[in-house]
């Protein structure tokens, strides 16, 4: 009968250590934490209007990923072969993100 506890115990732990991970995680990107701030207005931009300002700036193979409550489109592009993470602000401003 000790046995069997002792091979509980162990499934239980491994099964535990099995769902731990998911359980501490960092969270997914989900709806609910792309919900704007009270006050926080979305302006009329779309991604097509921001691609084309990308493209504007010199960058190729444009694709966009998202809108930022602060209206900032955040997308991937290529420049001079690089591929990078680029922005485009509210003003129209084309900047690469990231490092």
């Amino acid at each position: 009968m000790h046995a069997t506890f002792r091979g509980l115990g162990v499934a239980m732990l491994a099964a535990g250590i099995a769902i731990a991970p998911a359980m501490v995680g960092p969270k997914p990107l989900t709806a609910a934490y792309a919900i704007c701030l009270p006050g926080e207005r979305i302006d009329g931009t779309t991604a097509e209007m921001a691609k084309k300002q990308i493209e504007g700036a010199g960058y190729g193979q444009v694709r966009m990923e998202h809108k930022g409550c602060d209206n900032v489109w955040h997308g991937f592009a290529t420049k001079g072969g690089a591929s990078m993470r680029v922005a485009v602000a509210p003003s129209g401003q084309v900047m690469p993100e990231g490092d």
